[in-house]
């Protein structure tokens, strides 16, 4: 954030899509709704909808109704289509404010027409609440929640995976040629039924799994390299767990216990090096002297890349992906009681993909797990 007093800051967003705003009140609004911080008073403008339990149960001070600027809106300005643009001049006018910080994401049309109005913004130049990368002890226990929530996903996936059957170039389970449908449906049940909701879980076997981010389709081969990444968001809080395992129904190759070795070893070099003050470019670094090491290089070709070619880890908590950063791009300190995820991984097609990942916490001597499930990946 530019300068060393910023303009207050100002959002209008919903909670489902803004980590920000969920952080900022502490409560779920699923629509967009005005809020900003003034004097060290978090205010909201909200509809009547929303009201009554936003008063009662947010972290806000002071929630304004939306409706009477609305009709203040309609009467100053008649020939416009008012919306938020007109609720933000009004309220910024009311409390003669005429500066705010606002987030890179900001809508640019509420932006353009707030120029147009006269009201000065400010972009934030980084995240709009540094606050967000260091995890309260309460924030530090929903995440733990969340990746409990994972668990139980691969503890779902885990138990149809041993109990398929191999036959010829298929998994049979329960008599039905065993797929990626069907193992995502019962992580996701998994997941609802501990007060989660899993949404684009990632179940990839073969050669889908060598491109990290495809969540896979189809019949899961036996003998084959199965990526499973489930990154849950808790109902309750917002925050997320965030873990991924490899697994492998029938008998694994020399080459393919190799592969899951390296990573796993790589895994954890990587969590000897995180403390607090630790660069996450060094920890990124180690990752990738270990597969060299082992013979494993990372390649661009005209088909993309194999080997290694993502960072290391990423921070969690009300968004999958946020600060910190743990890759070969930036340097990146990282702070105590941050956390990040650490999740290195391989992939070749024709010999298939294996990334395994857990989440911890940045403390002083160490990284602190905040996720747990077993390494056991052939079945």
């Amino acid at each position: 954030m530019p300068g060393k007093n910023p303009p207050p800051p100002l959002l209008f967003a919903d909670t489902e899509r803004s980590p920000d705003a969920l952080y900022f009140g502490r409560v779920n609004v699923p629509d967009a709704f005005v809020a900003f911080e003034l004097r060290g008073k978090k205010h909201a403008v909200v509809s009547a909808l929303e009201f009554g339990r936003v008063k009662k149960t947010s972290d806000f001070d002071v929630v304004l109704p939306l409706e009477p600027y609305l009709q203040r809106a309609r009467a100053l300005w008649p020939e416009r289509k008012v919306g938020p643009a007109e609720v933000i001049i009004l309220v910024a006018k009311d409390h003669r404010q005429t500066r705010f910080t606002v987030p890179e994401d900001f809508p640019a049309g509420v932006y353009e027409k707030l120029f147009e109005l006269g009201l000065d913004l400010v972009v934030a130049d980084g995240p709009l609440f540094p606050a967000r990368e260091i995890k309260t002890p309460a924030e530090t226990a929903a995440i733990r929640e969340g990746n409990r929530c994972s668990a139980l996903g691969f503890a779902a996936a885990e138990r149809i995976l041993r109990a398929s059957k191999p036959r010829g170039r298929k998994l049979i389970h329960r008599g039905q040629t065993l797929t990626s449908e069907m193992l995502k449906f019962a992580i996701e049940v998994a997941c609802l039924e501990a007060g989660a909701v899993s949404a684009n879980t990632i179940v990839a076997g073969g050669d889908q799994a060598c491109d990290p981010h495809e969540r896979g389709s189809g019949p899961l081969r036996p003998d084959e390299l199965i990526i499973i990444d489930i990154f849950p968001r808790v109902t309750r809080t917002g925050f997320h767990g965030d873990m991924t395992r490899t697994f492998l129904r029938g008998r694994a190759s020399d080459a393919q216990r190799a592969l899951v070795a390296a990573v796993r070893a790589a895994q954890l070099a990587a969590l000897r090096l995180i403390r607090p003050g630790a660069n996450g470019r060094d920890v990124h670094r180690k990752v990738v002297e270990v597969f060299t090491a082992r013979g494993f290089e990372t390649k661009r070709t005209a088909q993309g890349s194999v080997g290694f070619f993502h960072g290391t880890g990423h921070g969690l908590g009300l968004a999958v992906h946020e600060l910190p950063r743990v890759s070969g791009a930036v340097d990146y300190i990282l702070r105590r009681n941050s956390v990040v995820t650490v999740e290195p991984g391989l992939y070749y097609p024709g010999l298939g993909g294996c990334r395994i990942e857990d989440v911890v916490q940045v403390t002083p001597k160490s990284a602190t797990l905040l996720s747990r499930y077993p390494y056991t990946w052939e079945l």
